[in-house]
């Protein structure tokens, strides 16, 4: 048998091992495919991703509760500043240029002893009568910042001082003191300011003061301190001011006039 087998034609011998060769790799393990171990071995690129991704979730913590309320206090303090410096720059010039509204709320309410308006454009309109009017009936107007303080947080008080030349010849120079006060909200924006502490000095019917004498008299606190007589019974410029800038409000910015009609000097 052995010897037929030796001399089978050689054309058969690569068969069988072909065969063998087949029923080899048929009872061989089949190899992994290239595309599993992405997720099969510890170094595929996808669990470094996760593991990066778990470190820096630990590096990275949420914020805490209280980093959440650390910032709206921190908004309230940048935001209070820049009321108290834009103040200090805006009110000296307000009868010149026309004041940075960014720091007030679009619902701001203005309040004097005898009025209260709402909402910023009639808060704007204030500012253009004030420098319509006081061109008008003044030759010369100004205002003086005296002191700028907080009596609490969310309070900004300023003292000053209104003085101005009347253009009729029979009157002399005047002014009046009077205290600010702007209320902020938590996000420190300015929702109301109100005009009180009033101290008039009209030389002609009252006895002259100096400026510093007013200043002494003042006590450094929001509570209205004194009134010289009755606004009514004096007959001015300064009251003739007052019911023009009113007067404007009143009628909401309508028939206003002409700002090119307040240049003269």
């Amino acid at each position: 048998m052995a010897f037929h087998l030796h001399n089978l034609p050689p054309s058969l011998l690569p068969q069988s091992k072909s065969k063998e060769k087949s029923l080899h790799q048929t009872l061989s393990p089949a190899k992994p495919s290239s595309h599993f171990p992405l997720y099969l071995t510890s170094s595929s690129p996808l669990t470094s991703f996760q593991s990066s991704s778990t470190q820096v979730s630990q590096v990275n913590p949420p914020p805490s509760a209280e980093a959440k309320q650390q910032q709206p206090k921190d908004e309230f303090y940048v935001n209070l500043g820049l009321a108290v410096r834009t103040l200090r720059e805006d009110l000296p010039l307000l009868f010149v240029k026309d004041l940075n509204y960014d720091i007030y709320r679009d619902d701001i309410t203005f309040r004097d002893p005898l009025n209260r308006f709402t909402g910023i454009e009639n808060y704007k309109l204030i500012f253009w009568a004030l420098r319509f009017y006081g061109k008008f009936f003044f030759r010369e107007i100004g205002l003086d910042v005296y002191r700028i303080w907080q009596p609490s947080e969310n309070v900004i008080l300023i003292r000053w001082n209104l003085k101005g030349v009347p253009r009729v010849p029979w009157e002399t120079k005047g002014e009046f003191q009077g205290t600010s006060r702007y209320k902020l909200d938590r996000n420190g924006k300015i929702y109301e300011h109100k005009v009180d502490n009033l101290a008039f000095n009209f030389p002609q019917t009252l006895k002259p003061v100096s400026v510093l004498d007013l200043v002494t008299a003042c006590p450094a606190s929001p509570n209205p301190t004194f009134l010289w007589g009755s606004v009514d019974s004096y007959s001015s410029s300064w009251i003739e001011f007052y019911r023009a800038v009113k007067e404007t409000l009143d009628r909401g910015g309508r028939l206003l006039p002409q700002d090119g009609l307040a240049t003269c000097s």
